[in-house]
């Protein structure tokens, strides 16, 4: 089966028992891989059912280990360099999605973690945190952020690169005002002066407006875990919303892959991470 295929489909499964995979609290560490060391990023996010070491078959048996009997794999996905020759015998290489099976460490036998003991007791406050990563993405990006109060309304308006938000006040937690502020600044790394991502005015319910809505919806998931902000309130989305989602996945197939790589550089982008490429290599899993 074609690999965007299976990616959908696992995103479908989970999306039908209700179950928003790019909402995920990773209570002690980031998903990673065992031996490389490097954190899964993009889609694998999504894939991955909790934080932690993985690794494959191999790298537990060469690590003098086991899978345990029974255990079931989960896929990740990466890319491979590859090189074609055209008809003048000129070469090119070119990325080629491939995917892996990865099992978590407490799947397997003879195997230690190597993971330190999580400190509980962090210096800087969850509130204070994201309080202090939007003030430095405005600061930095240039991006008008405005609160109202008493406006109904959450949004980003490109033609003025200015964000609007209520006033912390009126919602129900600091929680989810941190999650809406981080939703609309997902939008705004779009701008034509940062990752160039918005290129068009999106109809509502168009397939433009709604890979954009799930572009930025996974970026703020992404901020909201960095932050340690995320609360059960901040999981509930509308039903509309995960229909229109659902819809999208099922019309695109590579919609889910290009809305967690678009997530992931806007993550990258507003955190001031500079990278060459988001996508990963052979060479992290």
């Amino acid at each position: 089966m074609d690999i965007h295929a299976r990616i959908t489909e696992r995103i479908l499964a989970q999306l039908e028992k209700g179950v928003i995979p790019w909402r995920k609290t990773w209570h002690g560490s980031l998903p990673i891989n065992y031996v490389s060391r490097k954190a899964y990023r993009g889609v694998n996010l999504l894939l991955l059912p909790f934080g932690g070491e993985w690794l494959t078959f191999k790298q537990a048996k060469d690590a003098g280990g086991r899978v345990k009997k029974g255990e079931k794999a989960s896929m990740i996905v990466f890319y491979k360099m590859m090189e074609r020759e055209d008809d003048n015998g000129k070469k090119t290489t070119f990325p080629f999605l491939q995917y892996s099976n990865v099992f978590h460490v407490s799947q397997c036998e003879d195997i230690a973690s190597k993971l330190e003991p999580v400190n509980t007791n962090e210096n800087v406050a969850p509130i204070e945190k994201a309080e202090s990563m939007i003030a430095a993405y405005v600061t930095r990006s240039g991006v008008t952020m405005n609160h109202v109060d008493g406006s109904d309304r959450a949004c980003y308006k490109p033609s003025t690169d200015t964000i609007t938000l209520p006033i912390i006040g009126q919602f129900e937690s600091a929680e989810e005002y941190y999650s809406a502020a981080f939703h609309e600044c997902g939008h705004s790394t779009g701008h034509h002066s940062r990752l160039d991502r918005i290129t068009e005015t999106a109809a509502f319910g168009s397939q433009t407006y709604c890979r954009e809505e799930l572009i930025a919806e996974m970026f703020a998931c992404f901020m909201m875990n960095v932050a340690g902000v995320e609360i059960p309130a901040t999981f509930e989305n509308s039903a509309a919303y995960i229909a229109g989602w659902s819809k999208k996945l099922k019309e695109d197939g590579k919609a889910i892959l290009g809305a967690s790589s678009q997530a992931q550089k806007a993550s990258d982008y507003f955190l001031g991470i500079k990278t060459e490429d988001s996508k990963q290599s052979e060479n992290d899993h």
